[in-house]
């Protein structure tokens, strides 16, 4: 029964003698089972409350740094302060870094004045996979600062931990919903993906052709890149695929902008069979409402930013390691099972 505590201590949380805790601490006998369950009852409960001490009063700033669509930069930020509570009694304070797209080096530029400005306890960050950010992830780790990459990974950087969903997976799972329900009836399946440089949509992407050409090798997949998820760039982009190929039948996006995409298809007075995107932001929400989307592919984003913030507390010593982070678990919303707080 390992411990830190003085005997004096524990006897005085069980409620028992120091002479009482010595004989259960020791194995010396001739105390009943329920005692011994009290006195480690007791060691649990000043674990508890010494955790709690090392985080009570403290203050963490912690940076968010993302590139994405203003769709879901808010919803991050929604479910971050949504979580704040639960991880009282430590205060934590944020600072949001938001772009919707431009130059990496600007985004570059943003880690760096974190890393200069200090102050900072650590980094949440969505961004390409790149050597020049991995770089600066290196400068954020060596001035103390760790960062947590959240929904697309930096597996070369000195990153401290990835939080999100196995994106393989959620491909290959998109990849086996289509193939049932298309089944064997033709059609093109065209996937729109934001930037290729996104570890987590270069990861759905390759999940979601691996399993769908072993599972129905003779459908052709028609791609879309580059819109950065904006519906603007992505209405154009989809609109010029669907009149070069008229045998699309369904869509998987990886990327966003899916009401863009809905309303291409509308312009050209087309149809689509399947639908399957991912996140229940705002637009995809109301799209799974109107039946204009088959299914999401959805992660809790809430008990996302709550294991970032816990990751960069531990990091800090603030909390006892907890082991290696597992990766978030994928749920196929429909419109029948939508969870309550959807958006």
């Amino acid at each position: 029964m390992a411990h830190p505590y003085p005997i004096r201590e524990i006897a005085r949380q069980a409620g028992l003698s120091e002479a009482t805790v010595d004989r259960v601490l020791n194995d010396r006998g001739g105390v009943r089972e329920s005692t011994i369950r009290e006195v480690r009852q007791a060691i649990k409960d000043l674990d508890r409350q010494r955790t709690q001490v090392r985080i009570g009063g403290r203050t963490f700033m912690i940076d968010i740094v993302m590139r994405a669509p203003e769709r879901f930069s808010s919803a991050v930020r929604a479910a971050l302060e949504a979580e704040l509570p639960s991880l009282r009694p430590a205060v934590l304070r944020s600072r949001f870094h938001f772009r919707e797209t431009g130059p990496v080096e600007e985004l570059i530029a943003t880690l760096d004045r974190v890393a200069a400005r200090g102050g900072s306890q650590g980094v949440v960050l969505k961004a390409p996979d790149v050597p020049e950010v991995a770089a600066a992830v290196g400068r954020l780790a060596a001035a103390g600062i760790p960062v947590v990459t959240l929904v697309t990974d930096l597996p070369g950087s000195a990153r401290r931990s990835y939080v999100g969903i196995d994106n393989r997976a959620a491909g290959a799972t998109a990849a086996y919903l289509m193939g049932q329900w298309l089944g064997d009836r033709p059609g093109n399946v065209l996937t729109t993906i934001s930037r290729g440089f996104f570890r987590g949509e270069e990861e759905r992407e390759m999940g979601f052709r691996s399993a769908l050409r072993n599972a129905h090798p003779g459908r052709t997949l028609v791609e879309v890149t580059d819109s950065d998820g904006l519906d603007a760039t992505q209405r154009d982009l989809v609109l010029r695929a669907l009149r070069r190929d008229p045998e699309i039948r369904a869509v998987y996006s990886m990327g966003g902008g899916n009401t863009a995409t809905v309303r291409a298809f509308e312009e050209l007075g087309r149809g689509y069979e399947v639908f399957i995107a991912h996140d229940l932001d705002h637009d995809n929400t109301r799209l799974l409402r109107e039946r204009r989307l088959s299914a999401v592919l959805h992660h809790d984003l809430r008990q996302d930013m709550r294991r970032a913030c816990q990751i960069i507390m531990r990091a800090h010593g603030a909390l006892p390691d907890d082991g290696p982070s597992l990766p978030s678990p994928i749920q196929v919303v429909t419109p029948y099972n939508m969870p309550p707080d959807a958006l």
